[in-house]
């Protein structure tokens, strides 16, 4: 049975916040719209870090994800729709690919709920996680290397907004 705790009402609120900013993100026609639905999904998921008691990653959601890649999107959106002149166009297919979706969801909702529903939490968070997860990130068994991918990727997107901002 479901109880109403403040924390399950949290969760329910940020889990709104982050499925309905991810259906505003596929379901608007404005791209800068999609851009800020995204910030209000990723402001989500931020909430949900918080939950789970790790407030490194919800800092790190927030400074990197909603800071700086939202950011980098909306004004890329912004600059190269008008220098490309898009119009917005139709698409007819949409209906058919709302049910598929619908139908998948209601798929791994089901799967979620048939593996994990009965299960509760045996370990508390443990004191030195903000710890274990920083040497995962710097050792050369654990993310190092994609990490450090990522990190180019962002610079690179980052270098070629700023290059098509100025050709304007």
């Amino acid at each position: 049975m479901l109880t109403f705790s403040p924390v399950s009402v949290s969760f329910f609120i940020m889990a709104l916040f982050t499925i309905g900013g991810g259906l505003g993100v596929v379901t608007t026609r404005n791209l800068v719209h999609a851009a800020l639905f995204l910030v209000l999904s990723l402001f989500g998921i931020a909430g949900l870090y918080v939950l789970l008691e790790a407030p490194y990653l919800a800092v790190i959601q927030v400074l990197v994800y909603v800071g700086a890649i939202s950011i980098l999107i909306t004004i890329t959106v912004m600059v190269t729709r008008r220098l490309m002149g898009i119009e917005e166009t139709y698409n007819r297919q949409w209906p058919i690919a709302a049910i598929i979706s619908g139908l998948l969801g209601a798929g791994l909702i089901a799967l979620v709920v048939a593996q994990f529903g009965a299960l509760t939490p045996v370990a508390d968070v443990p004191v030195d996680n903000i710890e274990q997860l920083g040497r995962a990130f710097v050792t050369h068994q654990g993310f190092l290397l994609p990490f450090e991918v990522a990190s180019v990727l962002l610079l690179a997107a980052m270098i070629g907004s700023i290059v098509i901002s100025r050709d304007v």
